[in-house]
């Protein structure tokens, strides 16, 4: 956030300089160069002197009256050759010069002025330049006051830009607050503003739209539990209808058949428990966090798998230490995904886990025969199964590695699948770390 306004900031500062060049050449094109402006109102006084005095004195007293001036002032008045001069100039400045008006040389603090065109002062005062050096003329001190008229306009700008850009920006601090709380599946926050504030239209839509997401995930739930529920119900009637029809069945056949339906029944009723779980993990309130041992936790989850041919191998590192985590979301999550290697693991899997700046990393790998690439992220959707090698015919419904990314969401961390060193599979959790 704080980058947009500082991005805002520094656009209003490169268009007061850019708008502070145009003005300039602007000026200078249309009413000549403001610098000279300045110099000739620096050198206002020996202009004037040299108008009112030394001009308005008769031919015969001109050059008395320039030795006078020159007697009492510190500007150095020289008489200098015409065409010595015009060879210094450029063309607009001869132009000025032949014309008898001054031409100043702000950098050199000087100006140049014939001494009359027709040589009425004496003989050959139209072949000479008047030559004033030494004037009071202060560029730097110009410039300086220049720039502090353009920064107390950049400030005068500024300020109340600041002021009105502070409400946008503390506006959308609440509603990133607010977003990112949203996200981690506080479905009932919102943001409060005054209807005074800038934003307050657009956080008032945010609200309505959170509200609405709030219902439709409510109603989602509450009937994904209540179906799954009623499912029970029917269930345990026909498991115990096909209980006592298989104590009364004498054909073998018939036997085969009912417990067929029976192992069917077991199946639908594992669907519904899995169910009931997806719909507890989409909101925050599920978890109920503590201090866990990270080492005992996984330790645990390895304790409770079931035996199967494939060999598990587990690799944690030193000082693992604590995490703040519910173990039994946690746990469920590891335990997912531990089931989900031996069903494809060819011989062995590698539980293992590490503590970095910042984060943990929890690894399960196998030597099964791996997930496409084009397919990683597909496989954490609800009931989605690979085409090929992992399909309906190992078990289960699609349901494990979605309710493991949401129980690891949930914590907020984040999980994905890699390619292992082993040669199959790579589920790698990733958990922030307060320690």
């Amino acid at each position: 956030m704080n980058r947009i306004f500082f991005r805002f900031f520094v656009l209003v500062m490169l268009s007061i300089t850019a708008a502070t060049f145009v003005i300039y050449f602007a000026f200078s094109r249309l009413f000549g160069d403001p610098l000279d402006d300045i110099a000739r109102s620096q050198a206002a006084a020996q202009i004037f002197l040299l108008e009112q005095y030394v001009d308005k004195a008769p031919a015969d007293e001109w050059l008395g009256r320039l030795n006078n001036v020159r007697e009492v002032s510190t500007v150095r008045y020289d008489l200098v050759p015409l065409e010595g001069v015009r060879n210094q100039l450029s063309r607009a400045q001869r132009a000025v010069l032949d014309r008898g008006e001054i031409v100043l040389d702000p950098a050199n603090k000087a100006f140049f002025r014939r001494v009359d065109l027709e040589g009425e002062r004496y003989i050959g005062s139209h072949e000479e330049v008047l030559h004033a050096q030494n004037l009071p003329i202060d560029i730097g001190q110009a410039l300086k006051m220049e720039a502090l008229r353009y920064i107390i306009v950049a400030i005068a700008l500024l300020v109340p830009i600041a002021l009105w850009s502070r409400s946008h920006w503390q506006g959308l601090q609440a509603l990133s607050r607010m977003a990112d709380e949203f996200g981690s599946g506080k479905l009932s926050v919102r943001t409060h503003m005054k209807p005074s504030a800038s934003i307050y239209p657009l956080a008032e839509r945010i609200n309505h739209m959170a509200g609405r997401i709030e219902d439709l995930l409510e109603a989602q739930r509450s009937l994904l539990h209540s179906v799954s529920h009623e499912l029970r119900t029917p269930i345990a009637r026909l498991e115990f209808a096909l209980e006592l029809l298989d104590a009364r069945a004498k054909d073998p056949d018939l036997s085969k058949r009912i417990a067929a339906m029976e192992g069917d029944l077991t199946e639908l009723n594992n669907l519904v428990s899995e169910l009931l779980d997806m719909s507890k993990l989409d909101s925050a309130r599920t978890l109920q966090s503590s201090t866990l041992a990270l080492d005992a936790l996984l330790q645990e989850c390895c304790a409770a798998l079931p035996h199967a041919a494939a060999r598990l191998d587990c690799d944690f590192a030193s000082g693992l230490g604590t995490v703040e985590a519910d173990g039994r979301l946690l746990g469920r999550a590891i335990g997912n995904l531990l089931r989900n290697a031996q069903k494809y693991a060819a011989g062995r899997i590698l539980l293992s886990a590490r503590r970095l700046p910042g984060r943990i990393e929890i690894a399960i790998d196998d030597d099964g025969p791996g997930i496409p690439e084009d397919e990683r992220d597909k496989i954490f959707d609800p009931f989605y199964r690979l085409d090929r090698s992992r399909d309906r015919a190992t078990g289960g419904f699609g349901l494990g590695l979605s309710i493991a990314q949401k129980a690891v969401a949930l914590h907020g961390g984040s999980l994905r699948a890699e390619s292992s060193a082993l040669g199959g599979a790579r589920f790698l959790i990733t958990l922030p770390s307060h320690q």
